[in-house]
């Protein structure tokens, strides 16, 4: 079953079967590869973000976020980028996906609160790679809804 087209252009999720828009003024990215919706992704990238030269073509689970450090060391505080942590059914392959202008931020949150209870072997995994899973939700939430955004009482816990 192939979901994502040759041209690398709109797509049907693999997972939730929604139909994906590539389109740059609607995502800001500009090789997406995963749903809006459902955050899931396709391996299809081997070496670089776009390359679309993994011959596994497995569906990636999203299982944890991620902060994608800037090139300003003079930012303060939790400066980066919010990325999304997928691993491939398939292969098991980790791999960071920039989070989308039009994803939607309370699968975001879904996807952050799921990482607390994530497999010990993932995480080791997320070590050995450099990945730092994200485990504070004031991080979270003020990248996704703004810095002074309330956070609801039961997601501070």
């Amino acid at each position: 079953m192939k979901t994502h087209a040759a041209s690398f252009g709109d797509f049907r999720c693999g997972h939730c079967r929604n139909l994906v828009s590539a389109a740059h003024l609607l995502s800001g990215v500009n090789n997406r590869n995963h749903c809006p919706y459902c955050l899931w992704s396709c391996h299809l990238d081997l070496f670089a973000a776009g390359d679309r030269l993994s011959a596994c073509k497995g569906q990636m689970k999203p299982v944890g976020l991620t902060m994608k450090k800037g090139r300003n060391k003079y930012r303060l505080g939790s400066g980066g980028e919010l990325m999304l942590i997928h691993q491939c059914v398939e292969c098991g392959t980790l791999s960071i996906n920039r989070i989308a202008a039009d994803d939607d931020p309370d699968s975001i949150m879904d996807v952050f609160h799921a990482s607390r209870t994530l497999d010990r072997q993932i995480r080791i995994r997320c070590g050995e790679q450099g990945i730092v899973l994200l485990g504070d939700v004031e991080i979270v939430h003020a990248q996704l809804y703004g810095q002074f955004a309330e956070i609801p009482l039961l997601e501070r816990f």
